[in-house]
């Protein structure tokens, strides 16, 4: 039987672009979709690979991306264990750079990440592009096409390939968040290249409705405010406001809330 070539294909590197394909680590949950989606790099004719995010630390998963060929260099979008816990296994096995925003994760000389620095590395250029929101280290990073086709961006957690984003508790926010979907739409109708679920073809469309539903959302938590109390608490908000959410999905949801009641109270 052929190997599966459509999202989710477990243990398969997926072709999407002409310079990008995606290892789906089989990590599946309320957090992660079908997994953590770990991207690998390489232009035409280069005889060795960027990767994007090695994921959890599961010997299988790292095992095949070791296989792939050589690594030169591993970007970490955000901190979060489902992206990175993976890394000291990955640096034994293959002695790849890892570069990232904050000095924890970085492994080697490369240096931590910049906003609009331009990485060459596997025959490609790569832009990196500061999106925080999420998490306060989120980035996401831009391919410039090849061969005619559009350029992609790998948007990590800040845009998904289903669904819409948490904000971290512990220092994401809202308004940086708002404001880095402003950052990433004014890229144009690139490739969205996410950290979990499908890739999708127009990163201006997805913007438009990631930035549409959090307004709503705003909305529907100011009219809660006003019945049910402006001193309310996420909790009470999240039980009035996302009735139309799986019940086991509420502790998730309360993290955003918390950051939309954040940003509405200034």
């Amino acid at each position: 039987m052929a190997a599966p070539t459509e999202h989710p294909a477990y243990g398969v590197l997926r072709p999407v672009t002409d310079t990008a394909s995606v290892l789906l680590c089989d990590n599946p949950g309320k957090m992660t979709l079908e997994g953590t989606n770990t991207w690998v790099l390489r232009g035409p004719g280069a005889d060795e690979m960027v990767v994007v995010d090695p994921g959890p630390d599961d010997h299988e998963h790292l095992a095949r991306l070791a296989e792939l060929g050589r690594i030169a260099l591993v970007l970490i979008s955000h901190r979060h264990g489902d992206h990175t816990d993976g890394i000291d296994t990955m640096v034994s096995a293959t002695g790849a750079v890892v570069r990232s925003v904050g000095s924890g994760f970085l492994r080697g000389l490369g240096g931590p990440l910049t906003d609009g620095e331009v990485i060459d590395a596997a025959g490609l250029r790569i832009t990196v592009l500061a999106t925080p929101g999420h998490t306060a280290d989120s980035v996401s990073f831009v391919l410039e096409g090849t061969r005619g086709q559009n350029g992609a961006v790998l948007t990590a957690d800040t845009v998904l390939g289903r669904g819409t984003t948490v904000i971290d508790s512990e220092d994401g926010g809202l308004r940086d968040y708002l404001d880095s979907l402003d950052r990433l739409g004014a890229l144009g109708p690139l490739r969205v290249l996410p950290g979990h679920g499908p890739d999708l073809p127009d990163l201006v469309a997805v913007t438009d409705m990631y930035r549409e539903h959090r307004q709503q959302r705003l909305d529907q938590i100011r009219a809660a405010l006003r019945e049910i109390g402006e001193d309310a608490g996420a909790r009470a908000v999240v039980e009035h406001v996302y009735t139309d959410v799986d019940e086991n999905l509420w502790d998730v949801a309360e993290s955003s809330v918390r950051a939309q009641l954040d940003y509405l109270r200034g």
